[in-house]
């Protein structure tokens, strides 16, 4: 695909992601209209859901606009920022069609009509075709660039753009802000990702900009202050980035796939590892994180406690499974019962992706000393 249109691919992307969520945006209207006496929790749902999918489109017609009058200047920046929102886009048709499955089998409305269980199995293979298409197009991708240089003009081999200097960005998040209710409410989940893993964004991306002026100046009076900054927020942003797809409307209940074998391994038994880690999450001093990271150089998976998000970490290490232990993660809905919460947080772990990030981090080796 990308011998097809090369440099253009994110237009590609662009055009696939606004019909795609333009038409799902249409399924959850259609849904509820042929199915007239659907129960008030799945009405909520599917209303929930077409914001979600109204914003991502109007924010893939919104990138087009910007990149179609110019497509020969399209940027490694805005590559990047496509790329992210196809990742959103791909995120979200999972889990809608996961949730639609569930609708067609605990909906008593649906069951007894005929009608709406052949509509919204229709609306979920068109979603499933979309997936498909997008798998096979990434796949085919990733083989090319295995089988072949790609070269940039100067004749060297192109890499990836780096995030320019104060170029973070908020990643939206995989799900609707109410899918992971119970366990984690509606009203926490908007806050903690709209207000306070931006202000992490907008807090990094300024120690970068000050840093680069004092590079530039050669004045370097506040490095102590804008090198903490961009530790604290550096952290935040990325173990919040993590932290958001570590977490589905479907996880929950023990780990599963390589990363299940690794955990006995490691701990023992699922039920250690998970005492261990709950004790460690509830244990953490102030506001910080329990975090589940691959250890290169020891070659096991360990546990770990972040105060803050930087303090009392350890480098050289990758972070597989965090939890957000600040107050802020949790208070509306449980208070000061932060073991709480962490009970109710096994319930939402997305343990394919844990699986994913943990098999890739594992091929990374270090001699062990």
């Amino acid at each position: 695909m990308l011998f097809i249109y090369g440099r253009y691919m994110p237009l590609r992307w662009l055009e696939e992601i606004l019909f795609w969520k333009t038409q799902e945006k249409e399924h959850t209207v259609v849904i509820r209209e042929i199915t007239p006496n659907l129960e008030p929790q799945y009405v909520n749902l599917l209303k929930e859901w077409e914001p979600v999918f109204a914003s991502t489109e109007q924010c893939a017609a919104a990138w087009l606009k910007k990149c179609l009058p110019q497509p020969e200047q399209i940027t490694p920046e805005t590559a990047m920022q496509v790329d992210s929102l196809l990742y959103a886009s791909v995120n979200q048709s999972r889990t809608f069609v996961a949730q639609l499955n569930m609708l067609m089998q605990h909906s008593g409305a649906v069951r007894s009509s005929p009608i709406a269980q052949t509509v919204i199995l229709h609306i979920i293979r068109e979603s499933e075709y979309f997936l498909h298409v997008i798998s096979d197009i990434t796949r085919s991708d990733n083989q090319a660039e295995k089988e072949a240089d790609v070269k940039d003009d100067g004749g060297n081999r192109a890499e990836k753009a780096s995030v320019p200097i104060g170029g973070h960005t908020l990643p939206p998040l995989p799900y609707a802000n109410n899918a992971l209710e119970p366990y984690i409410d509606e009203a926490t989940m908007r806050i903690h990702h709209d207000k306070h893993h931006q202000s992490y964004v907008d807090g990094l991306n300024k120690a970068e900009k000050e840093l680069a002026d004092a590079r530039k100046s050669g004045n370097f009076d506040l490095i102590k202050h804008w090198e903490r900054e961009l530790a604290f927020n550096g952290a935040g942003h990325y173990l919040h980035t993590l932290f958001w797809t570590v977490m589905s409307p479907q996880g929950g209940g023990p780990a599963t796939g390589p990363v299940a074998q690794q955990i006995n391994n490691d701990f023992g038994s699922f039920e250690a590892f998970k005492k261990q880690f709950s004790q460690a999450a509830e244990k953490v001093e102030g506001g910080g994180w329990a975090i589940v990271v691959w250890s290169p150089r020891s070659l096991r998976l360990e546990i770990l406690q972040a105060e803050k998000h930087q303090n009392l970490s350890q480098w050289d290490v990758i972070p597989v499974l965090p939890l957000d232990v600040w107050e802020h993660a949790y208070y509306l809905k449980h208070q000061n019962k932060r073991a709480d919460y962490i009970k109710d947080w096994w319930n939402v772990i997305n343990w394919p992706y844990v699986n994913e990030r943990f098999l890739q981090a594992s091929k990374l080796k270090w001699e062990p000393f």
